[in-house]
């Protein structure tokens, strides 16, 4: 992935958490938030970049370096825009649960109104 210092939607960016690095057997992933237009509306969204990456990164900044296929994006658990929230449901993050949603709202709500800020504890932008 590429690091740039300006937002430019066109560009699709994502802003990670560096501390959120995970390892598993079968993936690596990362977790994000990100900026999207859709109907017209700009859009807040948290979610995870993903990857299989052998052997693991040592680190978040390892995984960025490698991580080179965009195709698929991030992997979105939650969006707010402006009016609605949407949740991934049980397979990520459980996000219909109402403790989940209000974490979800804590971050989306305030980074959607600061558009196009990156939200504390991120590091952006990065892109393909």
């Amino acid at each position: 992935m590429i690091r740039e210092d300006r937002f430019l939607i066109s560009r699709r960016p994502y802003a990670v958490d560096l501390n959120s690095l995970r390892v598993t057997e079968h993936m690596v992933t990362l977790g994000a938030v990100w900026f999207r237009r859709r109907n017209g509306a700009t859009v807040a969204c948290i979610g995870h970049l993903w990857d299989i990456q052998h052997p693991a990164p040592a680190d978040a900044a390892e995984f960025l370096r490698r991580h080179d296929d965009g195709r698929y994006g991030g992997t979105c658990f939650g969006r707010w825009d402006g009016e609605r929230y949407w949740g991934a449901g049980e397979r990520y993050w459980r996000a219909q649960e109402p403790d989940v949603i209000a974490q979800h709202l804590d971050l989306l709500l305030p980074m959607l109104a600061n558009y196009p800020e990156i939200p504390a504890s991120f590091d952006g932008w990065w892109r393909f």
